[in-house]
């Protein structure tokens, strides 16, 4: 039997796990801080504080920012430059989730900034989850596109697009590689877009995934899946995107409605 002590840890492990909690806890705090601070631009090109003049800032000792420092580097936000400072070295583009907007009209560049890499244009037997998503038979014709999205020259995101054949036949002509394919569907086909259905969550980038986006076996990645429909709520476009964690984060503004108490309910004092 592993003696223990009397708070449960194994001998000589309980004051350590404390003092690592103690110490882990305000550095992800300052991380935190820090981490808004890069998003929002206040660093630019320009070196962070010193330790000394963050611990100082903070109100804290040098090792608590040293491991603050340390969670943004596992992040890929920062780099230390040995003899000039921590620098901000990856700058997350944000895209809101308040309007339906491609990625170009994201940013408002055109397509200065991103451009796309097409892997894949053609047209495939829709499998029996796109041909649902799609309101069509399976087996029916659909265009799927693949492409990696760069932004300023770095991968950004894996778009995996399933549109219907009507929809996408057309698109195989047009520039896939510097365009929206929203843009496409309306400057290009007349086709006015209204909503989508959205779906967010985190995964790991998969050896064949990393390797197409330059980041390592396992990284964490954003998985957005979207239906998107026509302004008459037909749908005409399912995707897949997977983006860097590194580089891509979601925003928007939440509203809240009012719950009406339920006054039959019986209160905290009512109750048996």
């Amino acid at each position: 039997m592993t003696a223990r002590t009397h708070q449960g840890h194994p001998p000589g492990t309980g004051n350590r796990d404390l003092g690592t909690t103690r110490r882990t806890a305000p550095a992800r705090r300052i991380r935190d801080i820090l981490r808004a601070r890069i998003r929002s631009g206040v660093y630019g090109n320009r070196p962070l504080p010193s330790e000394a003049q963050l611990a100082a800032d903070f109100g804290t000792s040098r090792n608590i920012v040293r491991d603050a420092l340390a969670l943004l580097r596992d992040e890929g936000l920062v780099d230390r430059v040995p003899g000039a400072g921590t620098f901000v070295v990856a700058d997350k583009a944000v895209q809101g989730l308040d309007r339906l907007r491609g990625l170009a009209e994201t940013f408002e560049t055109g397509s200065d900034r991103v451009v796309n890499r097409v892997l894949l244009a053609e047209v495939v037997p829709a499998t029996p989850i796109v041909a649902e998503r799609l309101e069509l038979e399976p087996a029916t014709p659909v265009v799927v596109l693949e492409r990696i999205r760069y932004l300023d020259g770095a991968p950004l995101s894996l778009d995996a697009s399933y549109l219907t054949a009507d929809v996408g036949a057309p698109l195989l002509q047009l520039d896939l590689t510097g365009c929206d394919v929203f843009g496409l569907l309306e400057a290009e086909l007349g086709l006015p877009l209204g909503s989508a259905a959205v779906s967010i969550e985190a995964v790991a980038a998969d050896p064949t995934v990393a390797g197409l986006l330059e980041v390592r076996p396992g990284s964490p990645l954003l998985f957005l899946e979207r239906l998107t429909y026509t302004d008459s709520g037909r749908p005409i476009d399912l995707e897949y995107v997977r983006y860097r964690g590194d580089r891509f984060s979601l925003s928007g503004r939440l509203h809240r409605t009012p719950v009406t108490p339920n006054r039959g309910a019986a209160g905290p004092n009512e109750r048996g």
